[in-house]
């Protein structure tokens, strides 16, 4: 992820289909399976959450869905590094997507800031 993105929805987007482009390069273990399963989940929830987020029923279940957002951004950080400390030929990668899964989640918790009651 080259620029930054200022519009969440795009931003989101672009994590999840990033996410999906890089568990194309890793080796097909078993445990990468697993985990690749596990981030491409989570990676698109970030961005689906944010979205109904913007659907919203109310001011309650807008901060429910930006809270499950930024739960899916943790979520992916945490099998995003798991595949980096499992897989030494994608390290420069990961990291970029750890940060961006990093970023979103500061994002995410500013709304949920300013949005409290």
């Amino acid at each position: 992820m080259k620029e930054k993105i200022y519009n969440l929805e795009d931003r989101t987007y672009l994590f999840a289909r990033e996410c999906r482009l890089f568990v194309k390069t890793l080796p097909k273990t078993l445990s990468n399976i697993e985990d690749m399963k596990q981030l491409i989940k989570a990676s698109g929830s970030v961005g689906a959450n944010y979205i109904e987020a913007n659907e919203k029923l109310g001011d309650r279940d807008f901060l429910m869905r930006i809270k499950i957002s930024r739960k899916e951004a943790k979520e992916a950080q945490y099998w995003l590094k798991l595949l980096r400390d499992l897989n030494d030929e994608v390290k420069h990668e990961s990291e970029e997507l750890i940060e961006e899964a990093g970023e979103l989640r500061s994002i995410l918790s500013s709304i949920i800031n300013k949005n409290r009651p």
